[in-house]
């Protein structure tokens, strides 16, 4: 079929054209969001799940949506490569900026900015990657301590006094949370504590792996008492048909029940890989409707596809004995698995695989489901595996 009016969008971030099963955790962020702007309790929200769930695609909704009913928002990623004031102080002088056109929040948001100036002078000489400008001197005593809990908490409380004399609320989307040193979690909890008892409008609405509830505890005690953690997993089966079936008919096409059970079986639900291969089923169909041996056809290719970009991205940044542990888990299939499984199938003393481990935690390329299970963060990374090592190592 014509490959121009294709309707899917495989592609990190890519929003897709149907956004199937997710309306309620969308209703409720807008809730929260409603309710925070208005100062009333509501927990600030992470969103956890595994790769190719559609993390980053909901938060971008959200924003878009948080946006249209007049939040100020900020839109981040947590790089493995760049410190938590880094990528905050540019975003919060933008918002602080626009807060300061709002007649009734000028004063608090120039204060704001004073107090940005504070924070970025204070703590220059611990984050060297720190690049903002300044547009107000600094205020003495105001955010300026070079300390990142204690000053961080108290930007934010300018920024949400001035967010709330402008009548409205300060969301700061925040992608790949898990990525975050714990000193720096700890202090975006704290602060985000601060505001919560002072019931001023900012909150937080982030997303990560599945280690990030843990990696919240760890860092600050209370923290499962300041957020909300919804698990985002695979769609299941009527959303993930109506992810596959709906844009097709919106553009004239169909399947046959048997191709959509069969893509249904390849994708195990996964939002990102349901179009890979609703993508490469409308291409290698001749015409309407995609049957089962288009999809069977279509199955090579995007399997294809995943290993040279989904999957091998991540392969690629392993060491050679990483690797290896990733192979040994493969063999026992998708997990999760306990660690003494894992090092019975490598032929290797359990204690001795512990610092391999902890690199590819720290990778995100697994996680402990619970205490001495391991399991992979990557949906289908198992068949990969075996696909590219195909002898344990």
């Amino acid at each position: 079929m014509n490959a121009i009016s294709n309707p899917y969008a495989p592609g990190a971030g890519s929003p897709p054209p149907e956004l199937a099963g997710r309306d309620k955790l969308l209703s409720d962020v807008a809730l929260a969001i409603a309710r925070i702007r208005q100062g009333r309790a509501a927990k600030s929200l992470l969103l956890v799940g595994l790769r190719g769930v559609g993390k980053t695609v909901l938060l971008d909704h959200m924003r878009a949506d948080a946006e249209a009913a007049g939040i100020y928002t900020v839109r981040i990623e947590a790089p493995e490569n760049r410190s938590l004031p880094a990528i905050l102080a540019p975003q919060l002088r933008l918002v602080l900026h626009r807060l300061s056109r709002v007649e009734n929040a000028k004063d608090l948001a120039q204060r704001g900015l004073r107090a940005l100036a504070g924070f970025a002078k204070g703590l220059k000489l611990k984050y060297h990657d720190i690049e903002v400008g300044l547009d107000l001197d600094p205020e003495v005593g105001l955010a300026d301590n070079g300390d990142l809990e204690n000053d961080l908490a108290a930007l934010f409380e300018q920024v949400g006094s001035a967010a709330r004399n402008a009548d409205t609320a300060v969301v700061l989307f925040i992608d790949e949370l898990q990525y975050l040193p714990q000193d720096q979690f700890a202090a975006l909890i704290s602060a985000l504590h601060r505001c919560a008892q002072g019931k001023l409008p900012l909150t937080v609405v982030g997303a990560g792996l599945p280690q990030l509830r843990a990696l919240a505890g760890d860092a600050k005690s209370y923290a499962e008492r300041l957020f909300e953690f919804p698990m985002i997993g695979p769609l299941d089966r009527p959303e993930a048909e109506l992810a596959i079936v709906k844009p097709a008919q919106q553009e004239g096409a169909d399947y046959t029940p048997e191709a959509v059970d069969e893509i249904l079986t390849q994708t195990q639900g996964y939002p990102y890989f349901l179009q890979e291969w609703g993508k490469h089923s409308w291409n290698v169909a001749p015409t309407t409707p995609i049957t089962l041996p288009d999809v069977r056809a279509a199955s090579a290719e995007a399997i294809a596809t995943l290993d040279e970009s989904f999957f091998r991205v991540r392969f690629d940044r392993l060491t050679p004995n990483e690797k290896s542990y990733l192979r040994g888990m493969a063999e026992l299939g998708p997990g999760p698995h306990r660690s003494g499984d894992i090092a019975t199938a490598l032929t290797k003393p359990g204690n001795s695989l512990g610092p391999v481990r902890q690199s590819l935690i720290n990778k995100g390329m697994i996680w402990s489901p619970s205490y001495g299970d391991t399991a992979f963060t990557v949906p289908l990374f198992d068949e990969f595996m075996k696909r590219i090592m195909p002898e344990p190592v």
